[in-house]
């Protein structure tokens, strides 16, 4: 089929407004998954404009011929902190007192984020087709960052023994985003319809940090970054796991325009948009065990129905997985949900 990206229906969904056409949204498809069809790996360390043009355009394309508007690509700040990897657990960060706090090299931080991509979003707008835009920027929220430098279980026994050091690492690592965002959205935002960072608040029955924590230590960190997005004329998608109900009235006030991740044993994705679809937007829709558990036909037949479902519940609705898709994801079934969203697509053009 002949298909016109037009990354306005995004855009409108992202905005809490019906789009015309309903859009696809996926917060990240593994390069591994695309890598089972067509020859692509991400770049190395330290490759140029032109390796990141090779890859954007196997990157691009994919995206394009599954009939998405936009796709997802953002740089993350993990990946650049020295002596990082905390985050993925089993381990301390770098920082466990002042004198570690003091000696971290924050200031050359931003320099480092730059060197490794500029030339990866320099190369996006390059290889973006006509009517397609990207959506994501600066990877990583606040609190995964914070879990890289000191590590989930001793950032429990920071707040205990040093309530001091453990706010002042969440208001460091606000400052640093500030900055790195400001110089993207300076750079960059002209190739993205919506700018979003990934922030997994919780798990499967209740938030990572007690609710009172994350609205003391997170949410002003979050509302620097939001009110700068905001007021460069971008729409800002929070993606967080968990059942973060606690604190999303809080998420809400501090002006997210959209909300996605969402798993079916955490509450069924109609719970999110009954409670909060008349203030924001809710992506996603589609549990990831559906897409690995069921037949390509069985996921067609449940995605045709849920989400015609969701698109007439929601103002401001995109459809895809409830989380994203891995390279374990059965490429039929990930087809069968693009086709189920296809034909709602023709139901729409038919009334």
């Amino acid at each position: 089929m002949t298909w016109q990206p037009d990354y306005r229906h995004v855009l409108d969904a992202a905005n809490n407004r019906r789009p015309a056409r309903l859009p696809l949204y996926e917060h990240n498809i593994n390069v591994d998954f695309i890598a089972l069809t067509r020859p692509i790996e991400i770049p190395r360390i330290g490759a140029s404009e032109a390796v990141w043009q090779q890859f954007f355009d196997v990157f691009c394309d994919f995206w394009k011929s599954k009939t998405y508007d936009c796709l997802s690509f953002e740089g993350c700040v993990t990946s650049i902190l020295p002596d990082s990897g905390a985050l993925l657990g089993g381990r301390p960060g770098p920082i466990q007192s002042w004198e570690d706090f003091r000696a971290y090299p924050w200031d050359d931080l931003p320099r480092i984020y730059w060197d490794r991509y500029e030339p990866a979003f320099r190369a996006l707008s390059v290889k973006l087709p006509p009517g397609m835009k990207a959506i994501g920027g600066i990877g990583n929220g606040v609190f995964e960052i914070v879990q890289d430098l000191v590590g989930y279980e001793y950032l429990g026994l920071m707040q205990y023994d040093d309530p001091e050091l453990f706010g002042a690492i969440f208001s460091k690592v606000g400052d640093l985003m500030k900055t790195i965002w400001r110089e993207f959205l300076q750079r960059h935002s002209d190739a993205y319809a919506v700018c979003r960072f990934g922030d997994d608040l919780g798990f499967k029955s209740a938030t990572l940090l007690a609710p009172e924590t994350i609205v003391e230590h997170i949410v002003p960190q979050y509302r620097r970054i939001v009110t700068m997005i905001r007021s460069a004329g971008k729409p800002f998608l929070l993606h967080s796991c968990g059942k973060i109900f606690p604190v999303m009235e809080e998420m809400i006030a501090i002006g997210i325009n959209a909300k996605h991740s969402n798993e079916d044993q955490i509450a069924p994705f109609e719970e999110w948009i009954r409670l909060y679809g008349d203030r924001i937007a809710l992506f996603g829709g589609i549990d990831v065990n559906d897409l690995c558990l069921h037949t390509p036909d069985d996921v067609f037949e449940k995605v045709l129905e849920r989400g015609a479902l969701f698109r007439n519940m929601a103002r401001g609705f995109a459809l895809g997985s409830g989380n994203s898709i891995p390279e374990y994801v059965p490429g039929a079934c990930f087809d069968a949900m693009v086709a189920a969203a296809q034909e709602l697509r023709i139901r729409d053009a038919a009334v």
